[in-house]
Protein backbone atom coordinates (compact mmCIF):
# COMPACT_ATOMS: atom_id res chain seq x y z
CA UNK A 1 0.00 0.00 0.00
CA UNK A 2 2.88 2.36 0.83
CA UNK A 3 4.41 1.82 -2.62
CA UNK A 4 1.06 2.39 -4.33
CA UNK A 5 0.62 5.76 -2.62
CA UNK A 6 4.21 6.71 -3.44
CA UNK A 7 3.59 5.96 -7.13
CA UNK A 8 0.29 7.85 -7.13
CA UNK A 9 1.88 10.85 -5.42
CA UNK A 10 4.70 10.86 -7.98
CA UNK A 11 2.21 10.66 -10.83
CA UNK A 12 0.18 13.61 -9.49
CA UNK A 13 3.37 15.63 -9.04
CA UNK A 14 4.61 14.74 -12.53
CA UNK A 15 1.25 15.60 -14.08
CA UNK A 16 1.21 18.96 -12.30
CA UNK A 17 4.75 19.80 -13.39
CA UNK A 18 3.91 18.78 -16.96
CA UNK A 19 0.58 20.64 -17.14
CA UNK A 20 2.18 23.80 -15.75
CA UNK A 21 4.87 23.67 -18.44
CA UNK A 22 7.71 23.47 -15.93
CA UNK A 23 9.32 20.54 -17.79
CA UNK A 24 10.16 23.05 -20.50
CA UNK A 25 13.49 24.68 -19.54
CA UNK A 26 12.75 27.67 -21.80
CA UNK A 27 9.77 28.55 -19.60
CA UNK A 28 11.96 28.57 -16.50
CA UNK A 29 14.76 30.49 -18.23
CA UNK A 30 12.25 33.07 -19.50
CA UNK A 31 11.10 33.59 -15.92
CA UNK A 32 14.67 34.41 -14.97
CA UNK A 33 15.11 36.77 -17.96
CA UNK A 34 13.56 39.87 -16.36
CA UNK A 35 15.07 42.29 -18.90
CA UNK A 36 14.15 40.21 -21.95
CA UNK A 37 11.42 37.66 -22.60
CA UNK A 38 10.13 37.56 -19.04
CA UNK A 39 7.36 35.01 -18.38
CA UNK A 40 5.65 35.46 -15.01
CA UNK A 41 3.69 32.20 -15.13
CA UNK A 42 6.18 30.47 -12.81
CA UNK A 43 5.06 32.83 -10.04
CA UNK A 44 1.52 31.47 -10.34
CA UNK A 45 2.71 27.87 -10.37
CA UNK A 46 4.83 28.49 -7.26
CA UNK A 47 2.02 30.44 -5.58
CA UNK A 48 -0.43 27.60 -6.16
CA UNK A 49 2.08 25.09 -4.83
CA UNK A 50 2.71 27.20 -1.72
CA UNK A 51 -1.03 27.47 -0.99
CA UNK A 52 -1.58 23.72 -1.37
CA UNK A 53 1.49 23.00 0.77
CA UNK A 54 0.35 25.45 3.45
CA UNK A 55 -3.02 23.72 3.79
CA UNK A 56 -1.45 20.26 3.54
CA UNK A 57 1.03 20.93 6.33
CA UNK A 58 -1.71 22.26 8.58
CA UNK A 59 -3.60 18.99 8.13
CA UNK A 60 -0.59 16.67 8.32
CA UNK A 61 0.91 18.18 11.49
CA UNK A 62 -2.30 17.39 13.34
CA UNK A 63 -1.36 13.71 13.10
CA UNK A 64 1.10 12.08 15.46
CA UNK A 65 2.75 10.17 12.59
CA UNK A 66 2.42 9.69 8.83
CA UNK A 67 0.11 6.96 7.56
CA UNK A 68 2.93 4.71 6.36
CA UNK A 69 5.83 5.51 8.70
CA UNK A 70 6.55 5.56 12.40
CA UNK A 71 7.38 9.27 12.45
CA UNK A 72 7.92 12.37 10.39
CA UNK A 73 11.32 12.91 8.81
CA UNK A 74 12.17 16.54 9.50
CA UNK A 75 15.55 18.26 9.53
CA UNK A 76 17.27 18.08 12.89
CA UNK A 77 18.94 21.48 12.51
CA UNK A 78 17.68 24.99 11.85
CA UNK A 79 21.17 26.47 11.52
CA UNK A 80 21.89 28.47 8.38
CA UNK A 81 25.55 27.75 7.73
CA UNK A 82 27.95 28.04 4.81
CA UNK A 83 27.15 24.51 3.59
CA UNK A 84 23.44 25.33 3.37
CA UNK A 85 24.03 28.70 1.68
CA UNK A 86 26.64 27.26 -0.69
CA UNK A 87 24.48 24.31 -1.63
CA UNK A 88 21.48 26.58 -2.20
CA UNK A 89 23.56 28.89 -4.39
CA UNK A 90 24.89 25.94 -6.39
CA UNK A 91 21.35 24.61 -6.83
CA UNK A 92 20.15 28.02 -8.02
CA UNK A 93 23.04 28.45 -10.43
CA UNK A 94 22.41 25.01 -11.90
CA UNK A 95 18.70 25.78 -12.21
CA UNK A 96 19.48 29.07 -13.94
CA UNK A 97 21.96 27.52 -16.36
CA UNK A 98 19.98 24.41 -17.26
CA UNK A 99 16.39 25.58 -16.73
CA UNK A 100 15.71 22.39 -14.80
CA UNK A 101 15.45 21.52 -11.16
CA UNK A 102 15.61 17.82 -10.26
CA UNK A 103 11.88 17.73 -9.46
CA UNK A 104 10.95 18.92 -12.93
CA UNK A 105 13.69 17.01 -14.74
CA UNK A 106 12.44 13.59 -13.68
CA UNK A 107 9.00 14.01 -15.33
CA UNK A 108 10.80 15.67 -18.28
CA UNK A 109 12.58 12.36 -18.94
CA UNK A 110 9.40 11.42 -20.78
CA UNK A 111 10.24 13.99 -23.46
CA UNK A 112 13.32 12.00 -24.49
CA UNK A 113 15.46 15.15 -24.70
CA UNK A 114 19.19 14.55 -24.31
CA UNK A 115 19.51 17.72 -22.22
CA UNK A 116 17.36 16.17 -19.49
CA UNK A 117 19.48 13.04 -19.38
CA UNK A 118 22.67 15.12 -19.28
CA UNK A 119 21.26 17.30 -16.47
CA UNK A 120 20.22 14.31 -14.34
CA UNK A 121 23.59 12.64 -14.96
CA UNK A 122 25.28 15.83 -13.71
CA UNK A 123 23.01 15.82 -10.64
CA UNK A 124 24.00 12.21 -9.98
CA UNK A 125 27.70 13.01 -10.28
CA UNK A 126 27.25 16.00 -7.96
CA UNK A 127 25.46 13.87 -5.38
CA UNK A 128 28.18 11.22 -5.58
CA UNK A 129 30.93 13.83 -5.16
CA UNK A 130 29.13 15.36 -2.18
CA UNK A 131 28.81 11.94 -0.53
CA UNK A 132 32.49 11.20 -1.13
CA UNK A 133 33.50 14.63 0.23
CA UNK A 134 31.52 13.90 3.40
CA UNK A 135 33.15 10.46 3.72
CA UNK A 136 29.89 8.62 3.09
CA UNK A 137 29.49 5.52 0.92
CA UNK A 138 28.14 6.06 -2.59
CA UNK A 139 25.40 3.48 -2.07
CA UNK A 140 24.02 3.79 1.45
CA UNK A 141 22.35 0.96 3.23
CA UNK A 142 18.66 1.28 3.95
CA UNK A 143 19.22 2.18 7.61
CA UNK A 144 21.27 5.29 6.65
CA UNK A 145 18.73 6.71 4.20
Amino acid sequence: MKLLFAVLTGMVFGAGITLSGMINPAKVLNFLDIAGTWDASLIFVMGGAVMVTFVGYRLVWRRSAPLFAGGFQVPGSTVIDSRLVGGSALFGIGWGIAGFCPGAAIPALGTGRWEVILFLAAVGVGLALARLAKGLPLFPRKAEA
